[in-house]
């Protein structure tokens, strides 16, 4: 029998004690201010965001796949990755139940909503549980317990959420999606469903570093062009993208200041998945979702 899968918290020293497969994320951000847990009205926020990311262990796939991949369009066996999803659904507290055919979606259901991600600037909002969107890299809600997922093996998981508004995102940031856009499309689209830019907060999670993504150096050019601050030197001295510190200056210029970047590389740590450097292999998952306060 596999082992339970394993979830961190990408910011270690807030893991919930009640949450062994997952962790509230501050509203903080170490170099940012503190976003109040009170609307500028007083009134107390009514959600806690929770945001969790998967690691390989406790699934249930084969190599090169091994063991719990969640990614769908990678070659991997399709009643493999249904399962380990299901696996990660039961474990963070929000299985869907089950619809018959043709029912109608209740929009105060719970699940985990996918993405079929294209490295595009697709960004989608979505009101409850249901299939994969397709042809998005970006999807944002209002529903309560309703997980957003984004799945990377060395992209960047990008989540982001307004407690106070009670709105979230996540989103598929790869190399040419950053580049043309896609985070900003998504804070776009959150504000425009009710989310305050000076009440988000952001999670950068784990991806290439840019000490280990190698790139041309004139396409170290045309993306720093696009998104400032990315460019980078590797460990080996050569041209190189730090896509995660490019997104981040990216959202401090549209006001934004509570970011918070997970440190692990992707392709370093073998504890999670990593196209660059194990290809084909299978994909993480970043999820956040809305947690009613009682």
């Amino acid at each position: 029998m596999a082992a339970s899968p394993t979830m961190t918290s990408t910011y270690r020293r807030s893991c919930a004690t009640n949450a062994p497969y997952g962790c509230s994320v501050p509203d903080r951000a170490p170099s940012g201010p503190a976003v109040p847990d009170r609307a500028s009205s007083g009134r107390v926020a009514a959600f806690r965001v929770r945001r969790v990311t998967t690691t390989r262990a406790g699934g249930v796939s084969r190599r090169p796949f091994a063991t719990f991949n969640l990614g769908d369009q990678v070659g991997d066996d399709p009643v493999a990755v249904a399962a380990n999803r299901r696996r990660l659904a039961t474990a963070i507290g929000l299985p869907p139940k089950d619809r018959g055919h043709g029912e109608k979606i209740d929009k105060g259901a719970k699940g985990i909503r996918w993405m079929n991600q294209v490295h595009g600037v697709h960004v989608e909002v979505v009101e409850g549980p249901g299939g994969a969107v397709d042809n998005a890299d970006g999807l944002v809600t209002r529903a309560p317990l309703l997980a957003l997922a984004v799945v990377t093996a060395d992209c960047v998981p990008v989540l982001m959420a307004d407690a106070r508004a009670g709105v979230i995102a996540a989103v598929h940031a790869g190399r040419v999606g950053a580049q043309r856009g896609i985070v900003a499309r998504a804070l776009e689209t959150m504000v425009g469903v009710g989310a305050d830019v000076e009440n988000v907060s952001v999670l950068l999670g784990p991806a290439v570093s840019g000490a280990n993504y190698e790139v041309p150096a004139e396409m170290a050019a045309e993306v720093e062009q696009s998104l400032p601050g990315s460019r980078t030197t590797t460990r080996g001295g050569t041209p190189g993208l730090d896509l995660r510190a490019g997104i981040a200056a990216q959202l401090r210029t549209l006001g934004v200041t509570a970011i918070d970047i997970d440190p692990r590389c992707t392709v370093v740590d073998r504890d999670l998945f990593s196209h660059r450097r194990d290809a084909p292999t299978g994909r993480l998952a970043s999820l956040v979702w809305l947690e009613p306060r009682l």
